[in-house]
């Protein structure tokens, strides 16, 4: 059984998550810290306290100290986890997922994400329960802590604002629907609130601040004349926002926008972004001597790129930012005062800031692909797929396949969760981006092919 997938462990709440596993989780991780301290925090869905519990359970079981936050947003978490010496840190979230679905994401003492190598280590005592039960006069302790002014003080104390900003804010329902607009309110902002009470059914919107999601955000910005929206998803670890005119800004030229921002106040530096964020990031980036490093889709990649090649910003194309100087994991509340100040310090309306940020057509397609053909089709086709296009500048492999062209970039990657092939491409016009996709269809089909040959001859040889 595989328990992590790209962003800790999910699924439906008493169908994939029981609590007599979390139970057990709990106390794998309590195995693995040596009985240490362990920072908890949790979101508001409905089926988090019952989780929260059952977690507390199991790291009491291991001898556990549990340091018990309530609910809060997952960079909150992450940044206590650091500062208050925990061994590790416990989220219990699903982040943007719908309301159904819950899940626990795990953060080292240094306040990022657990590595692949990390939740290998967990998933191994938990599936071969090798997990260790304390005497019952070495059991834990569980204290409710209330922290979080840590946490504000680390963004009040490096963050000014001189303007009164018109915010509107769209908490979702979600964490940071207290924290979020005390903080800005705190650095000076005038803030309106949507969705800004706790409730883990999400009645306003879906937790993921999607353009379709967030069309009452767009309408109440224009309605009330203000300055900027903000939307945060459900954990707080990413934000969308809204310009002055009620418009949905790219995430992708926004990230790119802030990149060039860094990249010229540092004088250079590293971007670490993920394989399929849009190539606007390394045009404006490298245009300014700074340099992209791509990494496999996840933030915990990021931060590790992040730290592996001294980066000075990272990011993911869906808002999550991570901003290494104050915090290894995305924190949609601090990117959001982040993305305020540098608009102050430029002189700048949202709208100048990413308008010198190109606009390229993307297309995202799927392509079915049996599961137990995926490394047959991918081996093939990094043999094909470079061949068939004369000016390649770079392949990766670190997540799929992901050849820069002259013209553009395409991207190949084996879904983790489901038998197909994720398939994206961008390019300069319409035409080019169309012409990529049908030939990279075409070799993908013929590899499918091929490799469905081989199978059906090794069957029959057998």
């Amino acid at each position: 059984m595989q328990l992590f997938g790209s962003s800790g462990i999910r699924g439906i709440v008493n169908v994939d998550l029981s609590p007599l596993q979390i139970s057990e989780i709990g106390l794998s991780l309590a195995t693995l810290t040596d009985s240490g301290k362990v920072i908890l925090g949790c979101d508001t869905r409905v089926s988090s306290p019952m989780l929260e519990m059952a977690l507390i359970s199991g790291l009491l079981a291991g001898g556990c100290l549990v340091l018990v936050l309530g609910i809060v947003p997952t960079p909150v978490l992450a940044y206590l986890t650091k500062n208050m010496g925990a061994e590790a840190g416990v989220m219990i979230t699903a982040s943007h997922n719908p309301p159904e679905y819950n899940g626990v994401k795990f953060f080292s003492g240094d306040g990022m994400a657990y590595s692949d190598e990390q939740q290998l280590n967990l998933e191994e005592i938990f599936t071969k329960r090798r997990f260790q039960r304390v005497s019952w006069n070495a059991i834990g302790g569980k204290v409710c802590v209330n922290e979080v002014s840590r946490y504000v003080s680390m963004i009040t104390s490096n963050i000014h604002l001189t303007r009164q900003w018109r915010i509107v804010m769209d908490c979702g329902s979600g964490s940071t629907f207290n924290l979020a607009p005390s903080i800005m309110r705190e650095l000076g902002c005038n803030v309106m609130t949507l969705n800004a009470q706790p409730d883990g059914y999400f009645p306003g919107r879906s937790p993921e601040p999607a353009p379709d999601s967030t069309v009452a955000l767009q309408a109440t910005v224009q309605r009330l004349g203000a300055d900027i929206g903000v939307a945060f998803d459900g954990d707080g670890d990413r934000m969308s926002v809204i310009d002055k005119n009620g418009i949905f800004v790219s995430p992708d030229q926004l990230l790119a926008a802030y990149s060039s921002h860094l990249i010229q106040r540092e004088g250079g530096g590293n971007i670490i972004t993920q394989v399929d964020t849009s190539m606007c990031v390394e045009k404006l980036v490298e245009s300014l001597g700074g340099k992209v490093i791509r990494t496999k889709v996840g933030d915990v990649y990021i931060a590790a790129g992040i730290k592996e090649h001294k980066g000075i910003f990272g990011g993911e194309p869906c808002g999550a930012w991570i901003h290494p100087r104050y915090n290894l994991c995305p924190d949609g509340l601090l990117s959001f005062a982040l993305l305020l100040q540098a608009l102050e310090e430029r002189g700048e309306t949202l709208f100048q800031f990413i308008s010198t940020v190109p606009t390229y057509p993307i297309l995202r397609k799927k392509i079915a692909c049996p599961n137990e053909l995926k490394t047959k089709v991918m081996r093939r086709l990094q043999e094909t797929l470079p061949a068939a296009f004369s000016k390649m500048y770079e392949m990766l492999t670190v997540d799929g396949i992901r050849l820069r062209l002259a013209e553009g970039w395409l991207l190949v990657r084996p879904s983790g969760t489901e038998p197909i092939l994720r398939v994206t491409v961008e390019a300069r016009t319409h035409d080019l981006v169309e012409h990529l996709l049908n030939t990279c269809f075409k070799i993908i089909s013929t590899s499918l092919r091929e490799a469905r040959k081989s199978e059906s001859y090794g069957s029959s040889c057998r």
